[in-house]
């Protein structure tokens, strides 16, 4: 199980859970679950880049491993993952997906052990589809019931150079067989996976995201001046370049004067050209001191910056699995515009908190903007209805049922 949230509520139900992380520690914004400091981290991806490059290291003794997997060495690796090419990505996913004959056996081994030495597991959870190379071998091993989640695994196989893009799509298309259930984070992402991997309607069972929500709390007064905020890694597929256009529109041609716009989130060092790229476009319009640039943010940080906000709007230009930031921003009674695409009109009909426009249009966004700020009725019912709806549909408790009623509905067929 990866997602910490969960993980936690569920131990509040009384169950016992155990988080692995792999190739890299987490990154959390929050108190991780009791006791994740002390687990290993299986795959490590410093080992695994070594291991692929040179076979030596399929052979090393298990304290170099233990060297290669600090955590400190990890995150700095993380800090610099744009390194590796997107070849190397291939390559390697196409070898997680065939572990049985990839050079990666002796890593497998140390999780297969691991588990077999905490005690038999009801059910093991893989975070990822592209994981679902290791179902086979765990099952065989332990005899446990499979979870395997969806988590947006196109987007990463689809930006694969071929023939690793086709390889990787065909190979996790036959080995989701060995899972005893598929799982979702919408009814969107449900669909199109299935649709893009020839399985039949209904297949992969759908389980919201939630969120942790302390903290998240409707602001106490509204912001000195009109703000529209953006939270997400600062890169064009997120529609960063589609916010601060449809930002510029609204404020030149449209007219709307003292609006100000601020952007959070992940900034990596492939982002920077970008952002260096948007803010000339901005200084160039004369905007420079109603824009704010917050990069890197703690969860402390994200709720303060969410509640100084209007409106909230991360225009992303593919289709998503989710957007766990658009629950963040309507729990902290933040309506949202988002693109009439993905998960977006299913999260805001089940809140109210936001509406939806055409994608990639920064008119659109600009003009739903403009409208929305017209009209402060409409902007308080959203704020109210969405904070209440969040609670209600999308809390991490709400997640933790969600999930106990899928399992104990599997009954195993051996």
């Amino acid at each position: 199980m990866r997602d910490n949230a969960l993980a936690i509520e569920l131990h509040k139900a009384g169950e016992d859970v155990a988080i692995l992380p792999m190739y890299l520690p987490l990154m959390l914004d929050e108190e991780p679950l009791e006791g994740l400091k002390e687990t290993p981290i299986f795959f490590g991806g410093i080992n695994m880049y070594l291991q692929q490059k040179l076979a030596l290291f399929r052979k090393t003794p298990a304290f170099i491993d233990r060297l290669l997997n600090r955590t400190s060495l990890l995150r700095w690796a993380a800090r610099h993952s744009h390194m590796t090419s997107a070849r190397e990505h291939g390559k390697m996913c196409l070898e997680m997906l065939e572990i049985e004959e990839s050079g990666f056996r002796k890593e497998f081994e140390k999780l297969l052990v691991w588990l077999e030495e905490i005690g038999k597991p009801e059910v093991v959870c893989l975070s990822t589809a592209l994981q679902a190379g290791l179902a086979d071998e765990i099952k065989k091993r332990l005899n446990v019931p499979i979870i395997l989640f969806f988590q947006g695994e196109d987007s990463f196989l689809d930006g694969l150079p071929e023939p690793f893009r086709s390889q990787c799509w065909n190979r996790m298309g036959e080995r989701l067989a060995s899972a005893d259930m598929l799982v979702s984070p919408c009814r969107f992402y449900s669909r199109y996976m299935e649709e893009r991997l020839g399985l039949s309607e209904g297949t992969i069972e759908v389980m919201h995201n939630g969120i942790k929500m302390e903290g998240y709390e409707l602001a106490e007064q509204s912001p000195e001046y009109p703000t529209i905020g953006y939270l997400a890694r600062m890169c064009r597929e997120k529609g960063l370049e589609v916010l601060v256009d449809g930002f510029i529109r609204l404020r030149k041609t449209i007219g709307r004067e003292g609006v100000r716009l601020r952007i959070a989130g992940a900034m990596t060092a492939g982002d920077i050209p970008l952002v260096k790229e948007l803010k000339a476009r901005i200084h160039k319009e004369g905007l420079d001191e109603d824009v704010d640039w917050l990069p890197n943010i703690s969860r402390e940080e994200k709720i303060f910056f969410l509640q100084s906000l209007t409106l909230f709007s991360v225009p992303v230009t593919y289709p998503e699995a989710f957007g766990l930031y658009v629950l963040e921003a309507i729990a902290c009674g933040v309506p949202v515009v988002q693109p009439e695409m993905a998960s977006f009109p299913e999260i805001i009909e089940s809140t109210g908190g936001g509406t939806c426009v055409p994608r990639n249009n920064p008119k659109d966004f600009a003009e739903a903007w403009d409208s929305l700020l017209n009209d402060p009725e409409r902007l308080e019912a959203m704020r109210k209805q969405g904070r209440e709806k969040v609670e209600e549909h999308f809390s991490s408790p709400q997640m933790s049922k969600q999930f106990l009623q899928l399992t104990r509905a599997y009954q195993p067929t051996n």
